[in-house]
């Protein structure tokens, strides 16, 4: 079909097709442009993040005072307070982020410090527990750590601390269920969690429970009981 010549009638049919065919073709062009134009921006912005695989200047905020130290990209956190500064008050024990030993506080958030990567930390406040010290006085948090001799071999001890420090800054006042959870990712293979508990409420103002209960399974009580009547 030959295209109309000036002046001739076009009938309806032939400038819709017209028509429409124009507005697919426009839309094409145009999400295209967008889809070009947002590529663009993603190139340019990985391109700006690649780092490594060698030693890189990292600027990491502990304790209210800024450091900078030459890591590689894989460097954690933990890694960097421990070997490449002079923060060891986290401890690295599972390294696999399940004990709680390596916990430090990012912007007042408890986190496992084994699992963040050092470079990601930038531009965050990190808190050890060497910060929560004040001109060498310990904390009350800590210095009722002391006081319930809630320490045991002390490995585990900043861990909970830190997760204990973040609980008492958003609640003062918590229940023995809130502490509890806020120490369910700290492990203690001493087993002293009870006095973790009472330092807790001691810095919180509260008086612990002086109390032992001693619950026996019935098989261990009908065993005590044959073992009296032998007696």
């Amino acid at each position: 079909m030959s295209p109309p010549l000036p002046g001739d009638p076009v009938s309806p049919e032939a400038s819709r097709r017209s028509f429409l065919k124009g507005i697919g073709t426009s839309a094409v062009a145009a999400a295209a442009s967008r889809v070009e134009a947002v590529a663009s921006e993603l190139a340019q912005a990985n391109a700006e993040k690649v780092h490594g695989p060698g030693a890189v200047p990292v600027t990491l905020r502990i304790n209210g005072k800024e450091v900078v130290l030459h890591l590689e990209p894989r460097v954690t956190l933990l890694d960097a307070l421990r070997n490449y500064s002079n923060h060891t008050g986290a401890k690295e024990v599972c390294d696999r982020g399940t004990c709680g030993a390596c916990t430090v506080l990012l912007d007042d958030i408890p986190i496992y410090s084994c699992m963040k990567l050092a470079i990601d930390s930038q531009g965050r406040g990190i808190t050890t527990v060497e910060g929560i010290a004040q001109s060498g006085r310990l904390s009350s948090l800590q210095q009722s750590f002391v006081d319930a001799d809630a320490l045991m071999c002390g490995y585990c001890t900043p861990g909970f601390v830190m997760s204990l420090t973040a609980l008492l800054k958003r609640n003062p006042k918590p229940s023995l269920e809130e502490i509890g959870e806020a120490c369910e990712g700290n492990l203690c293979r001493c087993g002293t969690y009870p006095r973790v508990m009472a330092a807790a409420q001691r810095a919180a103002g509260i008086q612990p429970a002086e109390r032992v209960e001693i619950i026996q399974s019935d098989e261990y009580a009908a065993l005590a009981k044959r073992t009296h009547a032998a007696g």
